[in-house]
C-alpha cells in the first residue's frame, strides 16, 4: 500500500495509519489516551531544570547503511538533550508523508525509532501526520524533553585555558556513507548513528569534570570547536596526528578532495573536560560502547579562534565550513 491523500484527511485511513503504525510502534499509557495534548506527571522535573530541544531531518536516501531516518531522527534529539548534560525523558514526532510513500517502509522506519526509543529510555508522548506532494518521500521532526540535574553546568562559555577536548571516535562515517549511498559507490562504510548516552553516563559517572559537550553533526569538528571558542572567549589548539579518521573513509575522502574535520557525524561529540580530569575521563570513555575509539585531540588556550599542528610540524588555521558540504544528511 501506498501513502495517499487520504492518509491526510484526518478521516477513516488517518486512523488506520495512527492505529496500525504509529499506535502499535509508539504504544505507552500517556500516548495510548489518544488526547489532543500530552499531560505529564510533574515528578521527573521536581529535582532538576528542564531541558527541550526540537530537530527535523530530511536526510537520502531514507535506508542507509547504519540506520535509516527513524533511528537518526531519535538519536539527533536526544543527543542534543545529552549534550546540555540532560538525561532524556520524552520525544514528540511529527511526520510529513509525501504521497507514494510505500506503507511498509514507513512501518520500517516507525519500528526503528521505536527500537532506538526504548534503548535510550525514552517515550514518544505525542505527535502528527501530514501528507503533502508526491514522490514518495518522508521527513520527520522530533522534540525532546529532559531534565538537567541540579548538579551539572554545562556550557560552551565555561571553558577554560588548559582544558582538555576530548573526541569520542572516528569522523566523517555518516557523511561518507550518505555520499557513497547516492553516488552508487559499493564499500563497506556505514554510518555512526547512535544514541551517546553511555558516553555521557560513563563520564558523569567517573566524576569526570565536564565543562562542555557538543554533538559533532553538520559543520563538522571544524566548526564546531570554533563555535565553542567564539563562547568561552578562548582558542581551541588542536592536534592532527591524534585525530582519528577510518582507512576507508580517509581513502573516500581523498578520491572526493573531502576534509573529515567539515564532516557530518551522527554519532560521535567533542567533550571539552578540566585538564586534571584527562585520564579518567579518556579511560571511562573507552569502556563503552559508541566511546571506545575515544582519543584526547587537542586543548583549550588564551587567545580566540581554532588551530591545529599539523602532522608536518606546522600551524593551520581551522576556520568554520564556508557554503554546504553535503545537503541533505540529517
Amino acid at each position: 500500500m501506498k501513502i495517499t491523500s487520504a492518509h491526510g484527511s484526518g478521516g477513516r485511513d488517518s486512523a488506520l495509519l495512527m492505529r496500525d503504525i504509529f499506535g502499535r510502534r509508539f504504544s505507552n499509557p500517556i500516548l495510548d489516551r489518544l488526547e489532543d495534548a500530552a499531560v505529564l506527571d510533574s515528578s521527573p522535573f521536581t529535582h532538576g531544570r528542564l531541558a527541550v530541544s526540537t530537530d527535523s531531518f530530511v536526510v537520502t536516501p531514507l535506508v542507509f547503511k547504519g540506520g535509516d531516518i527513524g533511528k537518526l531522527s531519535v538519536c539527533g534529539t536526544v543527543n542534543d538533550l545529552l549534550m546540555v548534560g540532560a538525561k532524556p525523558l520524552y520525544l514528540t514526532c511529527g511526520f510529513i508523508l509525501e504521497e507514494g510513500l510505500d506503507v511498509d517502509l514507513l512501518d520500517l522506519v516507525a519500528a526503528s525509532m521505536a527500537e532506538t526509543a526504548q534503548v535510550a529510555g525514552v517515550s514518544v508522548i505525542a505527535g502528527d501526520t501530514k501528507v503533502a506532494g508526491y514522490g514518495g518521500g518522508l521527513c520527520v521532526n522530533t522534540t525532546g524533553i529532559g531534565v538537567v540535574p541540579p548538579e551539572r553546568e554545562v556550557s560552551a562559555a565555561g571553558c577554560e585555558p588548559g582544558d582538555a577536548v576530548l573526541l569520542s571516535g572516528n569522523l566523517g562515517d555518516h557523511h561518507a556513507c550518505i555520499l557513497s549511498a547516492r553516488m552508487g559507490v559499493e564499500n563497506e562504510i556505514k554510518s555512526d548513528c547512535c544514541c551517546l548516552y553511555d558516553i555521557t553516563d560513563a563520564l558523569y559517572a567517573a566524576g569526570v569534570r565536564i565543562k562542555a559537550m557538543r554533538d559533532v553533526t553538520r559543520g563538522g569538528l571544524g566548526t564546531v570547536l570554533n563555535e565553542i571558542a567564539a563562547s568561552s572567549g578562548c582558542a581551541v589548539s588542536l592536534r592532527e596526528e591524534d585525530i582519528p579518521v577510518d582507512e576507508a573513509v580517509r581513502g573516500f575522502c581523498g578520491l572526493m578532495g573531502l576534509d573529515p574535520l567539515y564532516m557530518g557525524n551522527e554519532g560521535k561529540m567533542i567533550a571539552v573536560i578540566d585538564g586534571r580530569d584527562e585520564t579518567k575521563a579518556i579511560k571511562a570513555a573507552r569502556k563503552t560502547q559508541n566511546g571506545k575509539n575515544a582519543v584526547l585531540i587537542g586543548q583549550v588556550a588564551t587567545g580566540n579562534g581554532v588551530s591545529m599542528q599539523t602532522r608536518l610540524g606546522g600551524t593551520r588555521r581551522v576556520d568554520v565550513l564556508y557554503g554546504e558540504g553535503l545537503p541533505r544528511i540529517c
